[in-house]
């Protein structure tokens, strides 16, 4: 099992990004919510790592903290959802609102992650609000600030960072006609892919 790897940052793609410890480059894949809190390239990160061993592949998702992936692990345990759909739900909404939707019952809101049906929000509602009593004290995802991040790897021209954007979304499971209008909605000059990503996901929830 990996559980945590310290090394240096060498890639974002988000939601993926490559860490090299010694000498060996990790992929991991990180929600969005994470994402935004990643160090610069070249500096050093620490990241929490969930590993999952398919058939077809050996998969390693990432966290700043145990509890960010405590509560991944709890998601993911609910029937019918796996570590995509959990990498998913976690990029479209901070923590505090994940659970303070399930707290609610609030399918209604549930229902607009990709890959939420109505089925797996009410048995992520049923099998969840039990488990998640005394989560909600703090946000683990999102910053105290609403600010937009900086882009660690310098400014990109419009094109590439609405690019970038879209192909975050598609990689989280939201559809390409869905993901390009969303980006082209929010989109304003100057802005990184990380930021456009970040109210591309608020205007979907």
């Amino acid at each position: 099992m990996i559980g945590r790897l310290r090394g240096t940052l060498i890639e974002k793609q988000p939601p993926e990004l490559l860490i090299e410890v010694g000498g060996v480059g990790y992929e991991i894949q990180m929600p969005m919510s994470c994402f935004y809190e990643l160090p610069e390239i070249g500096q050093e990160a620490i990241i929490y790592t969930h590993f999952v061993v398919r058939e077809d592949a050996q998969l390693l998702y990432g966290f700043n903290t145990v509890r960010e992936r405590a509560l991944f692990r709890e998601v993911i345990k609910a029937n019918g959802v796996g570590p995509k759909l959990g990498l998913g739900i976690l990029s479209g909404m901070s923590a505090t609102q994940f659970v303070a939707c399930v707290e609610r019952e609030d399918i209604s809101t549930l229902v607009k992650l990709p890959g939420v049906g109505k089925k797996t929000a009410e048995r992520l509602v049923v099998e969840m609000k039990d488990r998640l009593k005394g989560w909600g004290a703090g946000d683990l995802f999102t910053p105290a600030t609403d600010a937009a991040p900086v882009d660690s790897v310098g400014a990109m021209n419009a094109d590439n960072a609405e690019e970038e954007a879209v192909s975050a979304l598609l990689a989280l499971g939201y559809k390409p006609t869905q993901a390009s209008k969303v980006v082209s909605q929010v989109a304003k000059p100057d802005m990184t892919s990380e930021a456009l990503i970040r109210e591309a996901l608020r205007a979907m929830v």
